[in-house]
């Protein structure tokens, strides 16, 4: 059932008795559709000042959650690819305990957070943004309400906030731990700069460092093909190396692979997250037999055939985030008893959790992902080292 609320889109889990092609019917329009109004009584007494009241009605059944995303702007779409995923979840678990409602943090980040709180949610899924979390945080801490953010900026983390974005530092160091278990021990590196470059360069010296690998040399450029060739021209008069990370996306990688390996021959390259999805690699010879790791898209082809047969338009790949958040959350809820603070001793559970992208979990307030490494080849990618299907500590 679904119901539409002033300000905001609520989605119930008590969807028992409808029939399979209904609800692929209905599923479409579940951010859209009323199914009915909240009735009207006697008013409460006003709120505080400058806390907004609540307009849901009273629900002591469902556990109450939030997910504030962008719905519009800039990011709208990929707020709302992340919000119908969430939708999946609950219709494919047939779940009748969660109550999902969905605000719009383009409409104003406090204000989203100030009403998800005064609606008596006990968990925030969201925001999208690093920079949105700690606003977002701000309002949930003064509730002990804890936050699951979808960024993957761990400086956000803290008490009761969790990061569930793919955290990039975390790929780099399954590609060099496997470059390493491979035979390769020099190392080097092209770092772009600014705010991701600072991130990636500490964890590239610590994996290599960490595996037993020695870093010969790191360059940094600005993102431009005259900068990324001057950068790689500079690294090569560091060498040799037996390994080369261009830690940038797919369309830097195809224009500075050709000057570390003019002939064909030379470093093995490495890879970023950033390049899953990237067809142009399969043709740039340059990259061929490169390694980077991803998490895996086992799960995610059958979810996206899913959503477009429901939506009628293809996922972006982070609506993941959406189904996973409530996967997660249906887990925690087996020993949750609604209206009462999650307990968060349970997301930190060190077995994890299982999701559409994998095996996951919180290392305090950080997620940890099981990532495969994948090689570039002329015909396509290639899973040259699966992601393990559970933590083995």
């Amino acid at each position: 059932m679904f119901e539409r609320v002033p300000g905001k889109v609520l989605a119930s889990g008590l969807v028992s008795g409808i029939s399979r092609r209904k609800i692929l019917a209905a599923a479409a329009l579940a951010f859209l559709a009323a199914c009915k109004t909240v009735p009207s009584g006697h008013a409460p007494p006003p709120p505080p000042p400058d806390r907004p009241r609540s307009n849901l009605p009273t629900d002591t059944q469902r556990h109450r959650i939030a997910l504030i995303v962008p719905l519009s702007g800039p990011n709208g779409a990929i707020g709302q690819s992340i919000a119908n995923a969430a939708t999946m979840a609950v219709l494919d678990t047939n779940a009748d305990n969660l109550r999902i409602t969905t605000y719009d943090s383009a409409a104003g980040v406090p204000a989203a957070a100030q009403r998800a709180i005064a609606d008596g949610n006990k968990l925030i899924l969201g925001p999208l943004m690093g920079s949105d979390t700690p606003v977002v945080a701000a309002a949930a801490r003064a509730a002990r309400v804890p936050v699951i953010s979808f960024s993957n900026d761990t400086t956000v983390a803290g008490r009761d906030v969790y990061i569930m974005g793919n955290v990039p530092e975390q790929s780099i160091a399954r590609t060099i731990r496997y470059a390493r278990a491979q035979g390769a021990r020099r190392f080097g590196a092209l770092i772009p700069s600014g705010e991701y470059g600072e991130r990636v360069s500490g964890a590239v010296l610590d994996a290599v460092r960490g595996s037993g690998g020695t870093m010969v040399g790191m360059e940094n450029y600005d993102r431009s093909a005259a900068a990324v060739g001057a950068a790689a021209r500079r690294l090569n008069t560091r060498g040799p190396f037996d390994a080369v990370l261009i830690a940038d996306g797919g369309r830097i990688a195809t224009q500075a692979a050709p000057l570390l390996r003019p002939r064909g021959t030379g470093p093995r390259i490495l890879g970023t997250e950033l390049w899953s999805g990237e067809a142009a690699l399969t043709t740039t010879p340059a990259l061929r037999g490169a390694w980077f790791s991803a998490v895996s898209d086992g799960r995610y082809r059958q979810f996206a055939d899913s959503y477009r047969s429901r939506f009628g338009n293809q996922p972006y790949r982070l609506a993941t985030l959406g189904y996973d958040s409530i996967l997660l959350t249906l887990r925690i809820a087996r020993d949750w008893r609604p209206g009462t603070a999650l307990p968060t001793a349970k997301l930190t559970d060190s077995g994890g959790f299982i999701g559409l992208d994998g095996a996951f979990r919180f290392d305090r307030s950080v997620i940890e992902r099981a990532f495969e490494v994948r090689e570039v080849r002329a015909g396509g990618i290639t899973v040259v080292s699966q992601a393990p299907a559970k933590f083995a500590d």
